[in-house]
């Protein structure tokens, strides 16, 4: 599965029988799909045909679609027959021909063109009158360029692919430096605890050593972050999986990287080391300009 961006462009430009028109197709993050198309009102069921068929190939984001249509003025648009108009001028020969024939007259043979070219049966073809042909004929040019959208999406999606790789190898890497941090600092918590123990019970008349012994103890356990490094562990291996199975997954990435800052933040807490606290830092640095790019996925 392919990976989608949520921002894209695309455009296009066509004419035929009179009319000339351009396209543009642009979109940016939503928590959801929202289309919304802007065209000429009297192309009936354009703009309800063109979101259905944009909705079935986007998942996510906030979709225009733009449509500036003119006609040329020149007179030299599609002509069609006025049927009405057609009809009278029928009429009107036969009863024309009728009259001749009751007198004696022989008239010559009325041509389709005569017919033609009599007043108002022959005339150009007005917008409205045409706009199940031209609607056909913008569709298909529209599915043409909504690939070409999507195919935009995707490159981005194959970008944004590679640079979230990067960044989740980054944290990887910073776990493992704060794991190793975190060791070197266990010991020098083990001698100040041990320290300070031996010192309170010194000046503690009273004082019963089991108990405190038992509250230097849990300072310890809260200051240790093994959970917090596991737990990151996982999102890491989460994260990967979801990335190499495509699709729609932005929300749950967005959902992902709020369990990654929590994790972070826990770190930072608890570090009470200025080397475990610079590494959980920049993991937060880096988690951040993540979640900023999974704001892009769809």
């Amino acid at each position: 599965m392919t990976l989608h961006s949520m921002t894209g462009f695309a455009s296009g430009q066509g004419a035929q029988d009179g009319y000339t028109w351009i396209w543009d197709i642009r979109s940016v993050n939503a928590k959801g799909l929202d289309l919304r198309a802007r065209v000429p009102d009297w192309l009936e069921g354009l703009e309800n045909e063109l979101k259905k068929r944009a909705s079935k190939r986007l998942g996510r984001g906030n979709v225009s679609i733009n449509l500036r249509l003119s006609r040329a003025e020149d007179g030299k648009g599609q002509m069609q027959i006025n049927t009405a108009a057609l009809e009278n001028a029928l009429a009107s020969v036969r009863a024309t021909q009728a009259q001749a024939e009751q007198v004696g007259l022989v008239l010559a043979p009325v041509r389709a063109t005569d017919i033609l070219q009599m007043r108002g049966v022959l005339e150009q073809a007005s917008a409205e009158q045409n706009t199940e042909h031209l609607v056909k004929m913008l569709l298909s040019e529209f599915d043409s360029l909504l690939n070409d959208f999507v195919n935009m999406r995707v490159a981005e999606g194959a970008a944004l692919f590679q640079v979230l790789t990067d960044q989740l190898s980054r944290i990887e890497t910073l776990c493992n430096q704060a794991a190793q941090r975190a060791a070197d600092r266990q010991l020098q918590i083990e001698d100040a605890l041990k320290a300070n123990l031996a010192r309170v019970i010194q000046n503690s008349e009273g004082a019963d050593p089991d108990r405190v012994a038992q509250e230097l103890a849990l300072i310890a356990v809260k200051s240790d972050v093994t959970e917090e490094l596991d737990r990151l562990a996982a999102h890491v291996t989460a994260a990967r999986a979801l990335l190499d199975t495509g699709g729609l997954i932005g929300r749950k990435l967005d959902f992902l990287m709020q369990e990654f800052n929590r994790e972070a933040n826990t770190l930072c807490s608890k570090a009470q080391n200025a080397a475990l606290t610079e590494v959980g830092l920049e993991l937060k640095t880096v988690i951040d300009q993540m979640r900023e790019q999974v704001q892009n996925i769809e």
